[in-house]
């Protein structure tokens, strides 16, 4: 296999991994005791996949509407600007 089409194939194989892992993040959040809180959440300092990325960690503005954090259950809606998903 040509190194380039090794490349695409890790490359692939690793965001397929992320998304997987951000889908058992947000399902353990909610088996936790948490909830997304929308809204809160600082650059930077987001629960995975949100606006325009498949990560945590990249939110690039404060709160962004479209970005969350799992804060504990009953918490997002005391929080300004916090809504829930």
């Amino acid at each position: 296999m040509k190194s380039s089409n090794t490349f695409i194939a890790l490359t692939v194989s690793a965001a397929l991994g992320l998304a997987a892992l951000g889908a058992t993040a947000s399902a353990q959040a909610a088996d936790d005791g948490k909830e997304k809180c929308y809204g809160v959440v600082k650059a930077g300092k987001n629960d995975c996949a949100g606006n325009g990325h498949a990560c945590a960690g990249q939110a690039k503005t404060d709160g962004n509407a479209k970005e969350f954090v799992a804060v504990p259950a009953g918490t997002c809606e005391r929080l300004a600007n916090g809504k829930l998903g």
